[in-house]
């Protein structure tokens, strides 16, 4: 007898509807169950009304609240308990890259170097290596 692994929720945040479709077909043709926003402040609000996510995959340049504003609100405000938290973004200067790693997210991936299927292998990869972190 199997038990039946529930599928990884992700939330993909990005304002670019092409890439966001693309994406969400991409997730869930790999057995993810897939959210949306097209900008950080849907994104925000839709976690603070109660979105809760294994995996938030975030751009950075986005109108209104871009990834890195988003992250340090989810953080500040304990939103994203346990979730894992990677960018996906064309910025892939160093100084964005740390930048993000200093936020305390979970991967950085660079849109420019990964295909949308290789973008899928590398969030499994990360999620599947990272510790669980548990809050007391």
């Amino acid at each position: 007898m199997t038990t039946e692994h529930p599928k990884p929720k992700i939330l993909i945040v990005d304002d670019d509807q092409f890439l966001l479709d693309m994406y969400s077909i991409k997730f869930t043709e790999r057995n993810f169950e897939v959210a949306t926003a097209s900008d950080g402040e849907q994104a925000l609000d839709k976690i603070q009304n109660g979105l809760l996510a294994d995996i938030y995959l975030i751009d950075v340049l986005m109108p209104k609240l871009d990834g890195f504003q988003l992250i340090a609100a989810l953080k500040d405000k304990k939103l994203i308990d346990g979730g894992a938290v990677i960018i996906l973004s064309n910025l892939g200067q160093q100084e964005d890259i740390t930048k993000g790693l200093s936020l305390g997210i979970d991967g950085y991936i660079v849109k420019a170097t990964a295909t949308p299927s290789e973008v899928v292998n590398k969030v499994s990869d990360i999620v599947s290596n990272r510790r669980p972190k548990h809050h007391d």
